[in-house]
């Protein structure tokens, strides 16, 4: 009988797997992580009888495997959530805890586990304050014969103890008010005698930042207008504060050598640009500040921009106070449309505000921005009627229609087709797609827009209404682990477009995207993951980057009779830009090179000339390949090479070039790039600002000395 309903149990789950599989509804399965953070908690009774209850954790596990590492031959299934217990003579044991997720991906640890019937002996308790958590005291407590610890906080109305750990392990508690408390704490073991530790303690506050808020990105001049950042040029404020401010104090103070405005009794802070003309923010599209304030903290803070010339004001929000850490934000400057402001070409006032009398406000990076335009058509884009390049879309979990009828069609809008996206309550649905190449962040595109409606007759459950993008290495194994996102609010029944700038806006996950060269997935999520609420959404003209078009100067040679550059001299340095490769290898099969032959010239180099001159706001980035052999060098010069931009109609082009400088390595191929938008350069600087730029001088081991060098050069590129 039993074999018959286990039988009738397996035909059952094998019906469900069959019809979820003809449905496509196991595809989220691709997307769950492997099982992490694997432990075990312990719990020892104190009656020497050796019983000891083991609850195993992971983050992702559905079950366990315990193997309790003594002579237990067979291990205990245990399911999340569920302990187990078993008797345990004196001794020390390695429990291992094998994890499993829902797909059965396994992830294990092994921890120590010491059962004594001795009194813990040698207590040693070290309690501190967190650095970073305000509140926030961090317990560990080692012992012999000890199993685990208890902590007491000492606080009144609080049931205790407050938490319980292995011993050697860390607690991290938080209280809700600073003070000194009497803390206690216990370390027990399989003996009904325990050891205690009792201090007075003192839980510290954290009332201001202890780093410095995040740096800004690097933007062009003309796409900023910054009234207080280390990293931009600040507008000259006629009045800060104002004598019609209201707060207690305001001082400038230096945080990890960052400046920093601190505002204490804050009610709201004015500044004046200047009466007579004001500054013109007009053009600008974002508002951006970051702020700090202690715990506890809950004024709602805002921006208000007055125009005193043409009339009207209007304040924004900038959204419910979190406290304890730097908060970055960024405010549209088409919020501030709603109020009576005549225009933004003439603010002169501007003001931070606090609904109530905030204690202590930490202001840094307020600056207003915009997103410099692209030229040229999308890398990627699809319109879904048909005309996109975009072929691999997918959904995970999520219903995906590439050819939906629009279903809202208006002004903001008219596609007559669009995507649909259906989240019936998967966990962790999404859509995605696969490019064929890795994307290039770097090259200056990064955004990603997209125009989405969400109708709200659409949502169930409580999760915030947003859009998240994020970019992931599709052929990874698990592609979501080392994943980066950009998350969006959305606003609901209407058309909007949603820009993800992964150079310039707050990203989750790994950190510095445009640095990575492994992304070639991106996967779409509206309203947040790991829920099962539902959601539908309308997508249409999703598009990626732009392909610049080429225009003068296009500098390229591979001197295999393909290039564009035609002005090559030799400046004191033999050259020959048809040279036999006298070093094919796998790094460089060219059968031509250019030869850098320095036989001595005290100012030995190569250079070319180009018409128009060079736009390095469009283009910033010089390659090249290069091969020098130790055996051609005399000297003690460094070995690098050094690309300098000249302006060659000026008499001594020298004087007012910029050059970077880059070391070598001998005897072998290696490929080198200068970038003149964001490596260290020499000489002039600000380079990307100059316009006046028609010459490339190259120049190997260094000048003003009579050392010799040979040098092979292949591949040289000017791109974005």
């Amino acid at each position: 009988m039993k074999k018959i309903k286990t039988i009738y149990k397996a035909l059952i789950i094998l019906m469900i797997f069959s019809a979820c599989t003809d449905e496509n509804n196991l595809s989220f399965l691709d997307s769950v992580p492997v099982p992490s953070n694997v432990s075990a908690a312990y719990n020892v009774t104190q009656d020497n009888t050796g019983v000891v209850t083991i609850s195993p954790t992971a983050e992702g596990a559905t079950q366990f495997d315990i193997y309790f590492g003594d002579d237990t031959t067979n291990s205990a299934k245990v399911k999340a959530g569920q302990s187990v217990n078993h008797v345990y003579l004196e001794g020390t044991y390695d429990v291992k805890i094998i994890a499993y997720n829902i797909k059965g991906d396994t992830a294990e640890a092994t921890q120590p586990l010491v059962v004594s019937f001795k009194a813990p002996e040698n207590l040693v308790v070290n309690i501190t304050n967190d650095e970073a958590v305000s509140k926030q005291v961090n317990i560990k407590a080692t012992a012999d014969f000890a199993t685990i610890f208890e902590f007491y906080s000492g606080e009144s109305g609080v049931d205790q103890p407050v938490a319980t750990a292995n011993i050697g392990e860390t607690i991290s508690y938080q209280y809700q008010t600073p003070g000194t408390y009497d803390v206690k704490v216990v370390a027990k073991g399989a003996a009904i005698e325990t050891a205690e530790y009792s201090e007075n303690f003192e839980v510290t506050e954290i009332l201001q930042p202890i780093q410095s808020a995040p740096t800004p990105p690097t933007r062009n001049e003309e796409d900023v207008i910054s009234i207080f950042s280390d990293v931009y040029t600040n507008v000259t404020l006629d009045e800060l504060p104002t004598t019609w401010s209201s707060l207690g104090s305001f001082e400038t103070i230096t945080i990890d050598n960052n400046n920093v405005w601190k505002l204490t009794n804050l009610d709201f802070l004015g500044m004046v640009t200047n009466y007579a003309n004001g500054i013109d923010v007009s053009s600008m599209e974002k508002l951006h500040i970051d702020y700090w304030v202690p715990s506890g903290t809950t004024n709602e803070l805002l921006v208000k921009i007055v125009n005193t010339i043409d009339g009207g004001e209007d304040e924004e929000s900038l959204g419910t106070t979190v406290s304890g850490s730097w908060q970055s934000i960024d405010l549209d400057m088409s919020g501030f449309d709603g109020g009576d402001l005549a225009n933004k070409n003439k603010i002169t006032q501007l003001l931070i505000d606090s609904d109530g009398a905030a204690g202590v406000v930490y202001i840094d990076n307020f600056y207003f921005y915009k997103i410099p335009a692209q030229t040229g058509v999308p890398i990627l884009f699809d319109d879904f009627e048909g005309n996109g390049n975009i072929t691999t879309w997918a959904g995970d979990a999520a219903g995906l229609n590439t050819a939906f009828a629009n279903p809202f069609i208006d002004a903001n809008n008219e596609s007559a087709t669009v995507l649909e996206y259906n989240d019936t309550g998967g966990q962790y649905a999404n859509i995605r797609f696969d490019n064929a190449t890795n994307f290039d962040l770097s090259g200056g595109n990064s955004i990603f827009k997209l125009k989405i409606y969400v109708p709200s007759s659409s949502i169930s459950g409580s999760q915030p209404n947003q859009i998240s993008l994020k970019l992931q290495d599709g052929t990874a194994a698990e592609p979501w682990v080392l994943q980066t996102e950009i998350i969006k609010p959305i606003a609901l029944d209407t058309w909007q477009e949603v820009t993800f700038d992964f150079a310039n806006d707050v990203s989750v996950g790994q950190p510095n995207p445009v640095d990575r060269t492994d992304f070639n997935r991106v996967v779409i999520q509206v309203n947040s993951e790991n829920n099962t609420d539902t959601v539908i959404a309308y997508i249409d003209d999703f598009s990626y980057g732009n392909t610049i078009v080429d225009t003068p100067p296009f500098a390229t040679d591979d001197f295999e009779g393909n290039g564009t550059i035609t002005t090559w001299a030799g400046d004191s340095c033999g050259m020959d830009n048809m040279f036999a490769n006298p070093h094919i290898d796998a790094n460089n099969q060219s059968a031509t090179v250019l030869e850098y032959n320095d036989t001595g010239g005290q100012y030995a180099n190569i250079r070319f000339d180009v018409t128009p001159n060079f736009d390095l706001t469009a283009k910033a980035k010089f390659t090249l390949k290069i091969y020098v052999p130790s055996s051609s060098i005399t000297g003690s010069q460094p070995n690098q090479i050094s690309l300098k931009l000249q302006d060659g109609t000026a008499a001594e082009p020298w004087v007012l070039q910029t050059e970077i400088i880059k070391p070598l390595v001998l005897d072998t191929w290696q490929e080198i790039t200068f970038d003149f938008a964001n490596d260290v350069s020499v000489g002039q600087p600000n380079p990307i600002d100059r316009t006046d730029f028609n010459r490339v001088v190259l120049q190997v081991n260094s000048e003003n000395n009579t050392d010799t060098v040979i040098a092979y050069i292949d591949d040289f590129n000017y791109h974005n």
